[in-house]
């Protein structure tokens, strides 16, 4: 992919699944990674396996869900790599398929606070280093979810919908700027997460009948293939984009 060897590129989530094969897929094209994860030692793992292959990467761990956490991780890829061009948003966690009368308090917080609040704090510390180069990329990992009420529970869905208007507002706002936001919206993908759910919960029993429109089962590194694209120059004049990475399901 043109335009990312020797770029600076944060992977949050990078310790595992999609963000673990993103960071593998920039390294691979020669970028700088630092790769961010709550995990320390899934994200030292990754870094490992990077600089084995002979490229360049750093560690930044910590909740990002805390303003403090994400302005380090951004001073981690502006200090270690020179400045910052490439920003994916992509840890994420789900929720239990609950529907919004039986969400808590507690459930609805975090997930809020983890898919939503996390990637703005990010986008926030971003973008003043990616307005003084005059450009930057910033990819969102949204989900099926963002584009439809059938694919999780309330509080997943909501924070991947608001997840979807960030990409869009982000875009129109500094499409001038030289800074482009898409997002990804994958299907079912094979990844570490683990969906814990009450099958007797009104929840799952409703989400249950649309699940067979699912179809084939992705392969984080197929999903992280569409963030590498959109991130760089071969996507130069895409701005505002969320792309299925779902084998038709979108389209059912």
């Amino acid at each position: 992919m043109s335009g990312l060897a020797g770029s600076s590129v944060i992977v949050t989530g990078g310790g595992s699944g999609i963000g673990r094969a993103a960071a593998l897929r920039f390294a691979e094209q020669g970028a700088n990674v630092v790769v961010a994860d709550i995990n320390t030692d899934a994200a030292n793992a990754v870094v490992a396996e990077i600089e084995a292959s002979g490229g360049t990467a750093k560690a930044a761990t910590g909740d990002l869900s805390d303003q403090a956490v994400a302005d380090e991780v951004v001073a981690t890829a502006v200090n270690t790599f020179g400045g910052l061009d490439v920003l994916v948003n992509n840890a994420g966690i789900m929720d239990t398929m609950t529907a919004a009368a039986d969400v808590s308090d507690a459930e609805w917080e975090r997930v809020i606070r983890v898919n939503l609040t996390a990637p703005f704090l990010l986008t926030r510390a971003a973008l003043p280093h990616m307005l003084a180069k005059g450009k930057g990329a910033i990819v969102n990992t949204a989900s099926e979810a963002g584009l439809r009420g059938s694919a999780a529970g309330a509080a997943y869905t909501a924070s991947k919908h608001g997840l979807v208007g960030l990409t869009r507002s982000v875009a129109v706002m500094y499409r001038d700027s030289g800074i482009r936001a898409n997002a990804i919206a994958p299907g079912g993908t094979r990844t570490g997460i683990a969906v814990t759910a009450d099958p007797a919960g009104h929840g799952p029993r409703v989400l249950s009948g649309y699940m067979q429109n699912v179809g084939r089962i992705s392969e984080a590194d197929e999903q992280a293939a569409a963030i590498v694209f959109l991130a760089s120059d071969a996507a130069a004049n895409i701005n505002g984009v969320v792309l299925p990475v779902d084998n038709g399901w979108s389209a059912v």
